[in-house]
């Protein structure tokens, strides 16, 4: 419109006109889905609902609304006029569109202030683990080298382009078994005292106990990545009490039986939902909601199937208002796709897929492969229409 010379004003009106988008309530009642249907239907828009729904077989339905940006915005704003409930769902509504339309994130940590509205960012894995899943683990019982290893490897990472280092005690393969606290203190702690003196990006630490997230909070980390996704409601009084940042991953079950028995009806509906349960708890209990990220939680309770779909949906869990962080690298439906233990190009592909969908931080490996790839997705992103 710039272009061609439209009216900046006539700009203001028309743009919401181009974008189009479709959004799932969920569970609404005949009742409602009727006032919505006619509603939209008034505005020159679309809703669909069950048959089951019309005819009287069924008390709810799930609806699909189907509109321009501004057909939606004006139906919320119709619904927060309506009875039975309607005024908060259409609260909601203008909550899920201007959430889904915000890119410019910026996340303090720390004395760090990270602009993830400006390109895709990086994490950069240590693990301090002898188990790991990608063989890369530098800790090793009785070990006087791991220190060494993993500042070097740190310093290089953050040489290389990471923005974030993840440390983490703990082996979350799948069948993994857990270690004590004791255990998971003595391989973390050290590393992050000797890290906040020496290199100059936020350090994460990868944990689900409260106790080590305290004590790496207190020794110089300013991120805490909880794969359980603050189930322990200890680790929320933990994160918010240093004013810490948190990243909250969905994973069924533990790692110990993650992959056994997994059930969706609609995997990225079920995600959506629990990071949002989730998210709301986390800010009940004070957690500062500019520090919150999510992580869908590739391979943690999914199939090769679901992580592909998580993936190519990706952009549907900007609804939530929070930054996405992903985690590709090296996992096994790479290797199981690819039937090769080479994971670079497959990784570097899922990455790049991720970023083009929204995700806001990669936690990967291979740093410089990444940013490099990351680099021209970011170019193409940003390219003028």
């Amino acid at each position: 419109m710039q272009e061609i010379g439209v009216d900046p004003y006539g700009i203001k009106i028309m743009a919401p006109k181009a974008v189009h988008l479709a959004i799932r309530l969920n569970t609404i009642s005949n009742i409602n889905a009727n006032i919505i249907k006619q509603e939209m239907l008034s505005l020159g828009a679309d809703a669909a609902v069950t048959r089951g729904s019309l005819t009287g077989k069924t008390k709810t339905t799930d609806i699909l609304l189907l509109g321009q940006l501004l057909q939606l915005k004006a139906l919320a704003l119709k619904l927060k006029l309506q009875p039975f409930g309607l005024k908060k769902l259409g609260e909601e509504l203008i909550e899920s569109i201007k959430n889904y339309s915000n890119d410019n994130f910026i996340l303090p940590l720390g004395k760090h202030s990270l602009n993830l509205g400006q390109r895709t960012h990086i994490m950069g894995i240590i693990n301090l683990t002898p188990d790991s899943f990608s063989n890369d683990g530098l800790y090793k019982n009785n070990s006087k080298q791991h220190l060494a290893l993993a500042l070097a490897k740190a310093q290089k990472m953050v040489a290389q382009g990471a923005d974030i280092i993840d440390l983490g005690g703990e082996s979350s393969r799948p069948g993994a078994k857990e270690v004590s606290i004791k255990e998971e203190l003595l391989r973390t702690i050290p590393v992050i005292k000797l890290l906040a003196k020496k290199i100059k990006v936020p350090i994460s630490i990868d944990t689900n106990k409260p106790e080590v997230a305290h004590a790496a909070l207190a020794t110089g980390a300013s991120l805490v990545n909880d794969i359980c996704g603050l189930r322990d409601r200890r680790m929320i009084k933990v994160v918010a009490k240093h004013n810490a940042g948190v990243v909250i991953m969905h994973m069924q079950n533990r790692p110990s039986n993650m992959q056994k028995n997994i059930r969706y009806h609609s995997v990225v509906d079920e995600i959506t939902t629990y990071l949002k349960n989730a998210i709301d708890t986390a800010q009940d209990g004070g957690i500062n909601p500019n520090k919150i990220i999510i992580d869908p939680g590739i391979g943690f309770g999914k199939t090769i199937t679901h992580n592909y779909e998580i993936i190519k949906h990706l952009s549907d869990f900007k609804i939530l208002g929070k930054p996405i962080l992903i985690g590709v690298s090296r996992k096994s439906f790479i290797k199981n796709t690819l039937k090769s233990e080479e994971t670079l190009s497959g990784s570097l592909a899922a990455a790049v897929g991720a970023a083009s969908r929204g995700a806001n931080i990669i936690r990967v490996h291979d740093i410089q492969a990444t940013r490099a790839a990351l680099k021209i997705t970011n170019s193409i992103n940003n390219a003028h229409d």
